[in-house]
């Protein structure tokens, strides 16, 4: 989707201009809207000077004191030159076509255009309701900052920049979308990030030609390296901590107006299994937390699929004990160990997604009802085994422990297949979907870098930052995966050096 360029030529250009004609057209584009409010005042030397905005997207209160006011009572005849010194507003600009005109006045800007000018005079007075800065809902952390993103744009930068109090500190204003236009914020630090990775996100927005983007978890989708993976490429977080900390370490983030979130570019499969308490806690803690949740990805894609591929094909790995007992459990069961299996976890999803859907206190009642009750009337129905039950469940569980939600839902989605290769073909099946999956993660990229960094390509000093933690005093490197350009967070020998008084 390539956007043309489009210079400004004579036929864009909409003044000189008569009032009543400039009336006329700006009233038959909105349909002759009554929230356009039109006026127009005259001196009398003859100038004329028209004002005209949307009422509810505009404070009117800051329209009439620092604006009308000063215009009304200047001793000097009206012109763009005189008006600009005139009204002390910071976001003056100058517009000169009608598609600049009407874009600004649905982002809350008012006009001033006096009659036979070639330019006309905008003001930013944007009147936004947003909500305060609250609790994050979907991303549950104990320790740390807890605050979250607004779908104010404005307040989600002065955050950003309350975090990161350095001149060094880049936000790129791109307007995305040519029927509804968005602002979308590039957020780096120049002197950190890798400038390949600052051109590329500044392309990919540049190059977007779309109606309308919406929110930051669609605008990935447009600018993902692969579009038809179940993984996503880019971490999209709600906390405002995980954002900034992201961005000092060199990566790109990216802030979207009307969105509650923001976006992290490159991102690593191993990104989505951090979570911000691990930052807080001690480093063998944190490191602890770190190798359950990859231990829990195994349970979650794997544990189901090697049950239905034992019992239907392996008999023999299972211990004889549990053999016995297991067929005991599936004596009644009139369904295949794939059916069942398949029967138990779409029932997991029904429940979670009601659950998700319903409102949060009678979603937190279908969960643990549902699951308690359904779980149990299915067993004495005999239409599965009380194993399977558990296995389900703890599947269930493991997927829950990731941080972030979109990859929790691509491990989900990920483990159909796996159940299905596993009936057909048993471990062999099970074998083939790993390898294929392993093969997808190492070609898949995000903003042009390697997935699966730094396990391939291979970086050693990076796996403390990957896969576990370490001592601060030894974490003094950024993540050289990405090659950012400054690699060095502080000196490490400082940092170890012994701080007691000496005697």
């Amino acid at each position: 989707m390539k956007r043309k360029n489009q210079g400004k030529s004579k036929k864009d250009q909409l003044f000189p201009q008569k009032l009543d004609a400039l009336k006329e057209m700006m009233q038959s584009k909105f349909e002759n809207n009554q929230d356009l409010t039109f006026a127009i005042y005259e001196q009398d030397q003859g100038t004329r000077v028209a004002v005209f905005f949307i009422q509810y997207m505009a404070k009117e209160s800051q329209v009439k004191q620092d604006l009308l006011d000063p215009v009304l009572n200047s001793q000097d005849e009206w012109s763009t030159s005189s008006l600009k010194n005139d009204i002390p507003i910071a976001t003056q600009m100058t517009k000169e076509t009608l598609d600049e005109i009407l874009k600004g006045l649905l982002v809350g800007e008012v006009f001033i255009y006096v009659e036979g000018e070639t330019e006309a005079l905008s003001y930013l007075l944007l009147n936004k309701e947003h909500r305060a800065l609250n609790k994050a809902e979907n991303e549950s952390v104990v320790l740390g900052p807890q605050i979250s993103f607004t779908e104010s744009l404005i307040t989600n930068m002065n955050v950003v920049r309350w975090s990161i109090r350095s001149t060094d500190l880049v936000m790129e204003k791109f307007m995305i979308g040519h029927t509804y236009p968005r602002e979308v914020r590039l957020v780096y630090v120049k002197s950190v990030a890798n400038q390949t990775d600052v051109n590329t996100m500044r392309q990919r927005l540049q190059d977007l030609d779309v109606d309308d983007v919406g929110d930051t978890t669609i605008l990935m989708q447009y600018i993902n390296d692969s579009s038809s993976s179940v993984f996503p490429q880019y971490y999209a977080t709600e906390l405002t901590n995980r954002f900034t900390h992201d961005i000092k370490q060199g990566r790109v983030g990216m802030l979207t107006e009307n969105s509650p979130s923001g976006m992290i570019a490159p991102s690593t499969f191993f990104s989505f299994f951090e979570s911000t308490e691990d930052m807080y806690m001690r480093w063998n803690v944190g490191s602890f937390l770190r190798l359950l949740r990859f231990l829990a990805l195994l349970f979650a894609v794997f544990i189901t699929p090697l049950y239905i591929a034992a019992v239907t094909y392996h008999f023999e790995i299972i211990p004889t004990n549990e053999l016995i007992t297991i067929g005991k459990s599936r004596a009644v069961v009139p369904f295949p160990p794939l059916i069942e299996a398949l029967f138990l976890e779409f029932l997991i999803e029904l429940l979670r997604e009601a659950g998700a859907r319903l409102p949060t206190k009678i979603g937190e009642t279908i969960g643990i009802v549902g699951g308690v009750i359904i779980g149990q009337a299915i067993e004495e129905a005999g239409l599965t085994s009380s194993i399977l039950i558990i296995i389900v469940a703890l599947s269930a569980l493991s997927s829950y422990t990731v941080p972030n939600y979109m990859m929790g839902t691509s491990i989900r989605v990920v483990s159909f297949p796996m159940m299905i290769l596993a009936g057909l073909f048993g471990l062999i099946g099970i074998m083939y979907g790993a390898c294929f999956l392993v093969i997808h993660l190492v070609k898949l990229k995000s903003l042009g870098r390697p997935y699966l960094s730094p396990v391939f390509p291979f970086y050693l000093k990076d796996l403390n930052k990957a896969l576990f933690r370490l001592p601060l005093q030894f974490q003094n490197r950024r993540f050289l995966s990405f090659q950012p350009r400054k690699s060095h967070r502080y000196n490490r020998e400082e940092a170890r050096r012994q701080r007691d008084i000496k005697k």
